[in-house]
């Protein structure tokens, strides 16, 4: 073998060595970091973004000023509302809009000690489900553990929010009776368990958000624990 056949052998053998080790050295860092410290970091990051969604959400106009959770009539009567506001009755539609997610940003710091007590009493599966998972991974985990929980936790709240304008009635009944003609979902004939399940998604949907911050900038979370499980991954 001559020396310029040594020199490349040499060195794709150096760049393997190199890979090889870099591999395992990454996936042996991984796997220490797993079984040590991502239970912390995850407990940390849903603990610190379940109490920023409380406080975003949980504040007048929590739900009714940001676009992404405001919750509208369902289907085919937030159609009717529009049309009803063309005849005069918009102030009553609004009231009943505005009634709906008031009941919601209500319910909001009821939501607190579930979700914590949920966050510490988390198994590492769950962790490594979620340090590993996609952008839902978040939003699943708490939605399994505490939506059934906090639907009855909510519902009195937002039930006592739209008893207080005179409609909430005269909406159940309307609603009854154009899903008979698929107009709505079944689901959605009560006005009071629409705003309950639609609270429950913007909170989630609001605790992910709040996760994914957390992933993209871990440094920024002010976090020892955060910076070192999140910043690893990054």
């Amino acid at each position: 073998m001559d020396r310029r056949q040594f020199n490349q052998a040499s060195m794709s053998s150096l760049a393997l060595l190199i890979t090889a080790t870099y591999s395992q050295a990454y996936a042996l860092s991984l796997e220490d970091l797993t079984n040590k410290d991502a239970s912390a970091g995850v407990k940390a990051a849903l603990e610190k973004g379940a109490l920023a969604a409380i406080g975003i959400l949980g504040k007048p106009d929590g739900f009714l000023g940001n676009e992404k959770v405001r919750i509208p009539l369902p289907g085919f009567l937030n159609d009717a509302g529009d049309l009803l506001r063309k005849l005069g009755q918009g102030k009553r539609i609004d009231e009943l809009v505005t009634s709906m997610n008031r009941g919601a940003e209500q319910s909001m710091p009821f939501a607190k000690n579930l979700l914590v007590s949920t966050v510490k009493g988390m198994n590492i599966v769950d962790a490594k489900n979620i340090l590993t998972g996609g952008d839902t991974s978040v939003t699943q985990f708490f939605a399994d553990k505490t939506r059934e929980p906090l639907n009855g936790q909510f519902l009195p709240i937002v039930t006592e929010a739209t008893n207080k304008v005179g409609l909430a009635e005269k909406y159940n009944n309307f609603a009854s009776k154009a899903a008979r003609f698929g107009l709505i979902k079944n689901e959605d004939t009560n006005i009071q368990q629409y705003v309950t399940g639609k609270a429950l998604d913007g909170l989630y949907l609001v605790i992910g958000e709040q996760e994914m911050k957390l992933r993209q900038d871990p440094v920024g979370a002010g976090s020892a624990i955060l910076k070192k499980v999140f910043g690893v991954l990054k």
